[in-house]
């Protein structure tokens, strides 16, 4: 059940990565960065990265509406399947996103859950992995109403 990688090696999934900084904007590259290296592992591509200085993420969207519609246009310009958040966004916050954009949103955890799913080989590790997607999961619908 992974949102990212797919056994389908024809397309490989193009992101823009994005992140909130609240005060330290170089910190928040280097977390892009290490995002990039992270969605490189998960068989992604990095298309482009963005970062948006707010003194703390909006409760509704992760970033404002104005970055919200650049990220749509960065889509159509980079050919972009998706955005990858860099911190764990609420359901309301994915949907919300995703609906602003008009295109898949995942976050962080949701790329590291898949990269240990698809690297788990021992009958244990996989049900451990799934059970932490569930739990993951789960939490994001109840969030949803």
């Amino acid at each position: 059940m992974n949102d990212l990688i797919t056994e389908n090696t024809d397309h490989i999934e193009k992101y823009i990565l994005v992140a909130v900084a609240s005060g330290d904007e170089e910190a928040a590259w280097d977390s892009l960065d290490e995002l990039s290296d992270l969605l490189d592992t998960a068989g992604g591509v990095t298309v482009f990265q963005t970062v948006q200085n707010l003194a703390h993420p909006d409760k509704s969207t992760y970033i404002g509406k104005g970055k919200a519609q650049e990220l749509r246009e960065s889509i159509g310009i980079h050919e972009a399947d998706g955005i990858l958040c860099d911190d764990e966004l609420t359901a309301s916050q994915m949907r919300n996103l995703s609906e602003l954009t008009g295109a898949k949103v995942i976050d962080r955890t949701t790329l590291i859950l898949d990269i240990f799913a698809a690297h788990a080989r021992t009958r244990e590790g996989k049900l451990q992995v799934e059970i932490a997607q569930q739990k993951y999961r789960y939490a994001r619908l109840r969030g949803m109403g």
